[in-house]
């Protein structure tokens, strides 16, 4: 056999592997340089730089980083579906932490905590409806001032004194 094998005590070159020097190897065998990216994405140089360094603090998080490792794949003509499996198995780890789910009880939360979990809306929606049926009594009024109401649909006596 003509095979030759690496010895046991011999280590094969170091490949970086993740997304980040995926990408990195796909731009450079197109002969793309990071500014010729950045300028098809619209992404900025920094953002290419720290997707390809793995910087994920420097990146947004979820869906948009989604969406951008999505667009370079693309554009670098790559398999999209497997570059997101790779982002998936590396950003699992460093994933948003999930909602904690309200406890309405109150227990175990400070008083500056249970303001975040009140069912409120702080009553702007009433403000809005109140203004709302103002405006439309004014209208009403109006209308019946100018003669736009016929005089049936005035059942009480005092609208139809307004007409007057």
């Amino acid at each position: 056999m003509s095979e030759t094998l690496v010895p046991s005590n011999q280590s094969a070159p170091e490949t970086d592997s993740g997304v980040g020097p995926t990408l990195r190897e796909l731009r450079l065998a197109r002969s793309c340089t990071l500014n010729e990216a950045s300028t098809r994405l619209k992404f900025s140089v920094r953002q290419l730089e720290a997707l390809e360094a793995q910087e994920w603090d420097q990146l947004p998080g979820g869906q948009p980083l989604r969406g951008m490792v999505r667009n370079y794949a693309r554009f670098l003509e790559a398999d999209v579906s497997a570059v997101l499996v790779m982002l998936e198995a590396q950003v699992s780890d460093t994933a948003a932490p999930k909602p904690v789910p309200r406890n309405h009880s109150g227990a175990g939360l400070s008083s500056a905590d249970l303001s975040l979990y009140s069912d409120s809306r702080g009553g702007f929606g009433w403000i809005w409806i109140l203004i709302i049926i103002v405006l439309l009594l004014v209208a009403g009024f109006y209308a019946i001032d100018r003669g736009w109401v016929p005089e049936e649909w005035l059942v009480f006596d005092w609208l139809k004194d307004l007409k007057k």
